[in-house]
């Protein structure tokens, strides 16, 4: 079986972990989101490709889920002690020798898709990790400013820094009108047996990927059954502060309203948390089909449980095709 999966950082990671336990042999083509790239001392670094990397490969901070296990920060002390920032973001000394790679490689002329192969070629992910585009893509967030005024700021400022203890005013990937998917995305969407949509973010981490022109279009034509996870359980984020910037797209904080942001014309299938049971007949009432599930991510048994719900789920999308074309077919004879 061969399957794509939209992901972004912690919540895309960790899924993906469970997912490879629940289906072992599956060929896994990750599409990572790259809008929450950003460039520090003089350094491009790429949180989320990283964060799927380290997780899968073995390297993460499992208390965090960012960053490396058994990290010190002595080069960033340095840098502060020089009076050079931002102190807020945290490098470690282990985490600035990937940068530091990926800087020189990029610098040679080598795309980013290029230099992630090779980068995984040490962690051995189990998984083929594609960024969503070679292109520079970073995804901006407008604010208001205690005076009134509005300003925008790198969405990694908006989450990290300020910890989106301001409202967002809107969220934009810029770069991503004029952006290419990188080589071998939409032959990967094209060719899979099924597409997934973790409990990742679904503005900033998965909206941002299908951003990129082409993408959104293949996933919708695709012939495989699209089937995502809720990131909102109980009417609340699972982790992080995806209702700030759902509330900037105006999308509600629920598990059916982040369905309806979808839509249809791209979701199949939708899993929601079994407190959010009462939901599922308002999706399916908008064409989606969905089922309540434990959605909590507790551990790699509750995480792979999650994945064989969503490969359910998605043979439950297939034969509900295949009957319906077969009666078409009857119809017509």
């Amino acid at each position: 079986m061969r399957i794509v999966v939209l992901a972004g950082g912690i919540g895309g990671a960790r899924f993906l972990r469970g997912l490879k336990r629940a289906a072992p042999d599956a060929e896994i083509t990750v599409i990572g989101n790259t809008g929450d790239d950003i460039h520090l001392f003089g350094l491009k670094v790429c949180p989320d490709l990283d964060t799927v990397m380290y997780t899968l490969g073995g390297g993460i901070n499992e208390e965090q889920g960012w960053g490396r296990e058994d990290e010190s920060f002595t080069v960033k002390e340095e840098l502060a002690a020089y009076g050079v920032g931002p102190e807020w973001f945290g490098l470690g000394d282990r985490d600035f020798a990937t940068h530091i790679v990926r800087t020189q490689m990029l610098g040679a002329g080598y795309p980013l898709s290029a230099v992630t192969e090779a980068l995984c070629a040490r962690w051995r992910p189990g998984v083929r990790l594609l960024p969503m585009s070679d292109d520079r893509i970073e995804t901006h967030v407008a604010i208001e400013t205690d005076d009134g005024e509005q300003r925008a700021v790198h969405f990694q400022e908006y989450w990290v820094k300020l910890r989106a203890a301001v409202d967002a005013k809107a969220v934009v990937p810029v770069g991503a009108e004029q952006a290419k998917p990188a080589p071998g995305v939409l032959e990967a969407i094209a060719e899979a047996d099924l597409i997934l949509f973790p409990p990742s973010n679904p503005v900033v981490s998965v909206g941002t990927i299908l951003a990129v022109p082409g993408i959104r279009e293949a996933v919708a034509s695709a012939a495989a059954p699209v089937v995502g996870l809720s990131p909102i359980v109980g009417d609340a984020p699972v982790r992080g502060m995806a209702d700030k910037v759902l509330a900037a797209v105006g999308v509600e904080a629920t598990a059916a309203a982040v369905a309806a942001h979808y839509g249809a014309g791209l979701l199949d299938g939708w899993l929601v948390d079994t407190v959010d049971a009462g939901t599922v007949a308002d999706v399916e009432t908008a064409g989606i089909r969905c089922r309540a599930v434990p959605l909590m991510m507790t551990d790699l048994d509750t995480t792979a449980a999650m994945a064989r719900e969503a490969l359910t789920l998605a043979e439950e999308v297939r034969a509900a095709d295949t009957d319906a074309d077969t009666s078409e077919g009857g119809a017509g004879a």
